[in-house]
């Protein structure tokens, strides 16, 4: 029986995206829809165009 070994990932595309949900919800879990509305705004990301 052949036993198969983890390789170690350099990159967990799953850990970082609960992190960066879990810090979102950090900061805007007291506002208000008008005040989630603005953060929304000032933190919206540029389209990566090729």
């Amino acid at each position: 029986m052949k036993t198969k070994t983890k390789k170690e990932k350099s990159f967990d595309t799953v850990k970082v995206f609960r992190e960066i949900k879990e810090k979102i919800a950090k900061e805007t879990e007291n506002m208000n829809y008008l005040q989630f509305k603005e953060y929304l705004k000032q933190h919206q990301m540029e389209p990566i165009s090729k």
